[in-house]
């Protein structure tokens, strides 16, 4: 989920940058004044109460206002994310929306604030009452306007700044220029919100149908090594003449060529919702490669799952395999499996390790129909995605 909070002085072009990015990133707006003004609206329980309030000459309570957003929220699920315009407005509604959004599992990303001159100000909102008929659009008017904004958003941008996701945007740039800028800091954001799997598992565990299953079902992209290694040897390169040689001898394929294709990978896939990555790391080195990988592009491992299978089991269903047309280099015979497997124990099986320190891993029951590990593995991908 995408959160974010506009700012910016009465001419800067929030409402023209709100309109882009609700569009481009399928975001909900929340303006507590359009939200108060359509509760009223429908006579709702809270709209009587706002009522009743302003027809007084009170302010509506904070309290009236958080409950609004928070029904807002919760009844639109199927948005990516919200964009707040005009909340929080004071520094206690900082408080109160950081609240909230701990509240609703979620978080706000960014705030952004559009920064422009005083004078550019009167002279956008000036040239802009030639032609809009708002009697507020003289210059004593919005001299007094942008005092108001300034005295009460400054609190609020330090509240924020001091989270470090606050983030100045020159609103005097054209309007591309200003939704280019947000949008490249969006992008970023959105990258560490991907979902990172590691599946493990020994050969014949079931790892390449569970992950291309799993990555169809999520939206995920699949990084089976394997496959691609395959890729180059189906290609007849250099390359895919080496990593041929490799396999028949029951070898691993070097880290310089595993590492060349995985990064290409990562920079090509663009719009997805993260990552399933089968088949490596597996060694230590390769784990270190992997953090470095996901690091330098913004993101990092999510969840690390094992799919778990007794050695008898395993056997047999390599030794299933090899009698099919699915039959791997490294399980056309029981000497070659019983080496693929013993190397899985020494390089995989300290990886896992590692990550069970770092992480946690993820245990998962092998055994059973396609079905039913399918959805003991979609069980773990969905709280992921609830946990982001």
């Amino acid at each position: 989920m995408l959160n974010i909070a506009l700012f910016g002085p009465p001419g800067a072009g929030k409402g023209t940058q709100s309109k882009l990015l609700i569009d481009k990133y399928n975001l909900f707006y929340i303006s507590t004044g359009d939200l108060l003004r359509n509760e009223i609206a429908q006579e709702t329980k809270l709209g009587l109460e706002a009522k009743n309030i302003i027809a007084s000459g009170g302010l509506v309570p904070d309290e009236i206002i958080v409950q609004i957003i928070e029904k807002t929220i919760t009844e639109n699920p199927e948005s990516k994310g919200f964009l707040f315009d005009g909340f929080p407005r004071t520094y206690v509604q900082a408080y109160i929306l950081e609240g909230l959004m701990i509240r609703l599992n979620t978080s706000l990303n960014c705030l952004f604030s559009l920064e422009l001159d005083e004078e550019e100000s009167v002279k956008r909102l000036l040239e802009r009452g030639k032609t809009s008929g708002r009697s507020d659009d003289n210059e004593e008017v919005i001299r007094n306007r942008l005092k108001e904004y300034y005295d009460k958003t400054l609190p609020v941008l330090q509240f924020f700044k001091d989270k470090g996701i606050h983030y100045s945007i020159n609103g005097a740039n054209s309007i591309e220029k200003v939704n280019k800028d947000i949008s490249k800091i969006l992008q970023n954001e959105l990258s560490k919100s991907l979902l990172n799997i590691v599946l493990f598992g020994h050969p014949g565990s079931g790892r390449g149908s569970q992950g291309m299953a799993l990555a169809q079902k999520y939206g995920l992209e699949y990084v089976s090594t394997g496959k691609m290694l395959e890729r180059e040897i189906e290609k007849g390169t250099e390359t895919g003449k080496r990593i041929k040689d490799l396999y028949e001898n029951g070898q691993l394929v070097p880290d310089e060529i595993v590492v060349q294709i995985i990064e290409e990978k990562i920079e090509n896939s663009k719009g997805i919702k993260g990552f399933i990555f089968k088949g490596f790391p597996r060694t230590l080195v390769q784990s270190y490669i992997l953090d470095g990988l996901l690091k330098k592009h913004g993101s990092a491992i999510s969840e690390i799952i094992e799919i778990e299978v007794p050695t008898l089991d395993l056997i047999s269903r390599l030794d299933a395999r090899s009698k099919t047309d699915r039959c791997m280099p490294y399980d056309n015979s029981t000497t070659k499996i019983v080496k693929r497997l013993q190397e899985h124990e020494t390089k995989t099986v300290p990886v896992i390790e590692k990550y069970n320190q770092q992480h946690g891993v993820k245990k998962i029951d092998g055994m059973g129909t396609f079905e039913e590990v399918f959805e003991r593995l979609s069980n773990v991908i969905e709280r992921g995605f609830r946990k982001i």
